[in-house]
């Protein structure tokens, strides 16, 4: 896959095979958002936008980490709820900057 352009959609196309776990899932889709991040060359406005989506979108990832680490079956339940909610919020701002953005609308695919 090309680093000038990607959709999120074809977020695996670098892998030989795809990822089935969830770990390794939310590890190359946090690559990916933060490679899009970088390749941003827009308006200071935009910048709280692209610092939430960072935060949300990678926190997915490490609060599934950090649940498989928990204590206790409740624990685990707990981080995944929160990677879920984490999710949720990265696709309002991928909606919210796809919706505002007319130059990358393409590119965000969820």
């Amino acid at each position: 896959m090309s680093e000038d352009h990607f959709s999120f959609a074809d977020m695996l196309v670098d892998e030989p095979e795809p990822p089935y776990n969830i770990r390794h899932r939310c590890f190359y889709f946090s690559k990916q958002l933060i490679i899009f991040i970088k390749q941003s060359k827009t308006e200071k406005l935009y910048f709280t936008l692209y610092n939430q989506l960072l935060r949300s979108g990678t926190s997915i990832g490490a609060n599934v980490i950090e649940g498989r680490a928990g204590s206790s079956k409740k624990d685990w339940i707990n981080y995944y709820l929160i990677a879920l909610k984490s999710s949720n919020e990265t696709k309002y701002w991928l909606c919210l900057l796809r919706d505002t953005l007319e130059e990358r609308k393409e590119e965000i695919n969820y």
